[in-house]
């Protein structure tokens, strides 16, 4: 914050307390209800009382439990506070988490310079709330800012330490989507924190057999495979491929066709994120490349991904900013508007609670028309657009450097963050 440009910083200071301010009038006006931190600490009671976890029912929707026992032990402390004071301690929390995000978005994607960077973290930490998934995870009182830091701390280290991989590990044992990051890690050569990921996972698993054995026996054999206790697929709520199916479909269980097609995309996703990865002599920000496109898959190819778990814009857009100052910079005859223009592109499509604007009531949601499907389906595209321009980084910076377009057996060569990291100091390589 010392070498921050003075000017600047107060600046954004100013804009990010005024956002804040409106933020607050808007929130009171919405009525927030934090219901899954409401959920949240039932669980924390039922391991507290020694009550059936997956048994409990709570708030208006009737809404269980569906995470992991290692998570509902995690929520415990929170059954020592009233409501009223988790409100506020848990929204405070949460926007102390986006401020963290951004600083580990900024230190995985290496841009803006350093003595910018306060600055950047300080515009997000107060116009970020505006993102719709960062505006419902608050509204909701969700903890995937603070799974996301986990994540990117975890990834943003150097590879050479021993313990990378165990913040992933934790995440995963609170909720399993994380392990997709553990697959990464393996397929991108860093087969140590891999596998430590994986006994980590494998340690939350063993606390939860040795303290809460009938609900970890009960998750793992029954809960985790009833999709109905999460939510219905076909809302527009759920922003993953299969809810897209279910909704082009018209059905609640979209079935073969839904699973061939997450499938792919899963495939297809892991490769070019591992493409990316071990692109790092060719491609500027190649780590940042392959943690996004594994983000972006995991959230397209999970069941059910609410519009809060889409978080990963985050690091998503400063990765794509940094881009389009790349490509400002560049002198005026060669300059084009084809990173600008995707930046601005996804960053309305996250303000614009698109999916909400167009939302049918009820069954309705069967029978939308094509054209209204668009909306309702926003972040699928999103995602799969930002999947197909990596491609498109990738290839073109392959070419530019006359390197051969498949990926080579063991090849890394600069694609992890100590290798970018060091390439700041070479920004004519850009």
């Amino acid at each position: 914050m010392r070498e921050a440009p003075r000017r600047p910083l107060l600046v954004a200071s100013s804009l990010a307390l005024l956002s804040l301010v409106v933020y607050a009038v808007v929130r009171h006006f919405v009525h927030t209800s934090m219901v899954d931190m409401i959920v949240y600490r039932a669980e924390g009671a039922a391991v507290a009382n020694g009550n059936d976890l997956y048994a409990l029912r709570v708030t208006e929707w009737n809404l269980p439990a569906t995470y992991p026992p290692f998570a509902a032990m995690l929520f415990v402390p929170t059954t020592w506070f009233p409501i009223a004071f988790l409100r506020v301690a848990i929204t405070l929390g949460n926007l102390g988490l986006l401020a963290l995000m951004a600083h580990l978005s900024f230190k995985l994607v290496g841009w803006p310079r350093r003595e910018l960077r306060p600055v950047g973290v300080v515009l997000i930490t107060g116009l970020g709330v505006w993102l719709e998934p960062v505006f419902t995870t608050l509204r909701y009182g969700q903890i995937n800012l603070a799974l996301g830091c986990l994540i990117l701390w975890d990834l943003t280290r150097s590879d050479g330490r021993r313990s990378k991989g165990v913040a992933i590990g934790i995440a995963a044992g609170i909720k399993l989507t994380p392990g997709l990051f553990a697959v990464y890690l393996l397929i991108t050569g860093r087969v140590r924190a891999a596998f430590t990921a994986g006994l980590t996972f494998l340690g939350t698993f063993l606390i939860g057999t040795l303290l809460l054995p009938d609900a970890t026996w009960g998750f793992w054999t029954k809960y985790l495979y009833d999709s109905s206790r999460v939510g219905k697929t076909e809302i527009v709520d759920n922003q993953s491929l299969r809810g897209a199916f279910a909704r082009l479909l018209h059905t609640p269980d979209p079935g073969v066709i839904a699973t061939l097609g997450v499938g792919l995309v899963a495939v297809a996703g892991l490769a070019v994120a591992a493409w990316a990865a071990r692109s790092g002599r060719w491609l500027p920000r190649s780590e940042a490349w392959g943690v996004c496109v594994a983000a972006v898959t995991a959230v397209l190819i999970s069941p059910i991904s609410w519009t809060h778990h889409w978080v990963w814009c985050v690091p998503m857009l400063v990765l794509l900013a940094a881009e389009a100052s790349v490509e400002h910079a560049r002198p005026a005859a060669v300059r084009r508007l084809r990173w600008r223009a995707f930046f601005w592109a996804t960053l309305l499509a996250f303000l614009s609670f698109a999916m909400w604007a167009a939302k049918p009531l009820g069954a309705a949601v069967l029978h939308m028309s094509p054209l209204r499907q668009l909306p309702t389906s926003i972040y699928p595209w999103v995602g799969l657009c930002f999947l197909l321009a990596a491609v498109v980084r990738i290839t073109a910076r392959r070419r530019s450097a006359g390197a051969p377009l498949a990926l080579l057996p063991g090849q890394r060569d600069g694609g992890g963050p100590d290798a970018a990291r060091g390439r700041q100091q070479a920004p004519a390589a850009r």
